[in-house]
């Protein structure tokens, strides 16, 4: 099989060749500024190559999955994977030696190199009988190996640089052969850098980045600002895959592209008058965005900003609740039905604050309104008031008796301050509507904390209750296991 392909030309007009067979041995280190043509480069050679040798590419912006309308490319959105899921795909890439793009455009920067980190992690360590030769292709280098700490957090920058560190110093012998795009040498890993043999250098402008680029090409560093001046696709190659001595070489053209149809080119402007173009703008602006979800949520009128003016309200709330309490021209209460209470406690469910109150003030509320209504509240304790106004709060007051038993069954374990957001989740997954939001667990758990919401969920699932995944865009699916065991039992 031929393992050469052609990347470009040269200035006379020659073609310029990378050896596949030789890359893969010796690696490839791509750098320029934005516009300079990496994109375009990286494109190119994957084109050439696609029929020789196996390739995983790396994509934070989405800009190479266009490769699957043209080749047998397999697009791979991180956002819709789990960690256990993206681990998962990397090893079958490797089993079945599959050439795909993992497509980071869906998330933020940071869950983007993590989602990246455990992908080339599970590449490294797939079994040896998987080592199969392949191409592993990191546009945005930078980003995956910084030299220095930057918004992200520590852990998640060790957990890339050490994958981008095995890709790169250790991969070959496992069969990869990494090739980085960077658009500064100065913002990459030095260690991540060094280890490649081969070099393409665009268009940069910075000092810092031609002296070095000049190094790495063997070059004086007098001659380093013909960097500057090169023209967009133009770039000074050398290596043992490309060439032994420095060479200019203009890449060619491609079957695939980018998914902007404009290429950067000036459009026309739309010709709207300025009062039209406002009301384009403006009109149903808020019911778009209620549409969305983008609207605020108010905060919860329990938390305020002065502790020592909470306190204060907290005990005024009581003393007018003592007082209620002990006034005797409210009227006697009467024997009521259970559906009685039930409805008490619905009302007071309706709140969308009441689950950040305090227990106590709850109590002496729900005390004070059965008075009001003249419904008996006798035998009803404290702990048996929490339980009831946890049901109500996550509406099992409204399900059928057996259903709403065979929840009340599973939550039999589970501490009253943890029974309203788990008979939330294990109603609507009852009822197939889903897992709950985030916002629907924090109103009956009484927080505005995700992190809380978090630690709730992680208890619960170490617990056995809940089983939880979340795939890197955010979108979290919990299932409750032993709901569908009982409820076949009891059909």
């Amino acid at each position: 099989m031929e393992s050469q392909v052609i990347i470009g030309q040269q200035a006379s007009g020659s073609d310029v060749r990378i050896d596949i067979e030789e890359l893969l041995a010796t690696r490839l280190l791509v750098q320029g500024n934005s516009g300079s043509g990496k994109s375009h480069l990286l494109r190119r050679l994957l084109e050439e190559s696609a029929g020789i040798v196996q390739q995983i590419v790396i994509d934070p912006e989405g800009d190479f999955i266009s490769l699957a309308d043209h080749f047998d490319h397999v697009v791979i959105d991180g956002a819709a994977h789990s960690a256990a899921e993206i681990e998962a795909l990397a090893a079958r890439t490797r089993q079945h030696r599959a050439s795909v793009v993992l497509s980071l455009e869906g998330l933020d920067v940071e869950q983007q190199i993590r989602c990246a980190a455990h992908f080339l992690t599970a590449l490294f360590d797939a079994p040896r009988e998987h080592w199969f030769p392949a191409l592993v292709v990191v546009d945005e280098a930078q980003m995956f190996a910084p030299a220095a700490s930057g918004e992200i957090s520590e852990d998640t920058r060790r957990l890339s640089l050490n994958a981008m560190t095995n890709l790169m110093c250790r991969g070959r012998k496992r069969g990869l052969a990494g090739i980085v795009a960077t658009q500064r040498l100065a913002k990459l890993a030095k260690n991540v850098a060094a280890e490649a043999s081969n070099f393409l250098m665009g268009r940069t402008f910075l000092d810092i980045d031609m002296i070095r680029a000049a190094d790495l090409l063997g070059m004086e560093r007098r001659q380093a600002e013909q960097i500057r001046d090169l023209d967009r696709g133009m770039f000074l190659g050398l290596g043992p895959a490309i060439t032994r001595l420095p060479l200019k070489v203009r890449i060619g053209p491609v079957k695939s592209g980018p998914r902007s149809s404009t290429g950067g080119a000036l459009l026309p402007l739309p010709t709207a008058a300025p009062a039209e173009m406002q009301a384009l703008l403006h009109t149903d602006l808020f019911a778009a965005a209620a549409a969305r979800g983008d609207l605020p949520a108010p905060a919860p009128a329990a938390f305020v900003a002065d502790e020592a003016s909470g306190s204060a309200r907290l005990a005024e709330r009581m003393a007018e609740l003592a007082a209620q309490a002990q006034d005797e021209t409210l009227p006697e209460p009467a024997i009521a039905t259970p559906e009685a209470i039930e409805m008490v406690l619905r009302e007071m469910a309706a709140d969308p604050q009441a689950a950040f109150q305090p227990a106590g003030t709850l109590f002496q509320t729900f005390l004070i309104r059965c008075r009001s209504y003249q419904v008996q509240s006798a035998g009803i304790d404290m702990g048996s008031f929490r339980r009831r106004f946890a049901v109500a709060l996550a509406g099992l007051d409204r399900m059928e008796a057996g259903d709403r038993q065979a929840i009340l069954d599973l939550a039999a374990p589970l501490e009253d301050d943890l029974l309203a957001p788990f008979l939330l989740i294990a109603r609507m997954a009852l009822e197939g509507h889903g897992s709950p939001t985030e916002d629907q667990l924090a109103r009956v758990y009484g927080t505005s904390s995700p992190s809380r919401i978090r630690r709730l969920l992680d208890h619960l699932e170490k617990r056995g209750l809940v089983s939880v995944r979340e795939d890197y865009g955010g979108d979290r699916t919990v299932v409750v296991p032993g709901l569908a065991d009982l409820m076949e039992r009891a059909a």
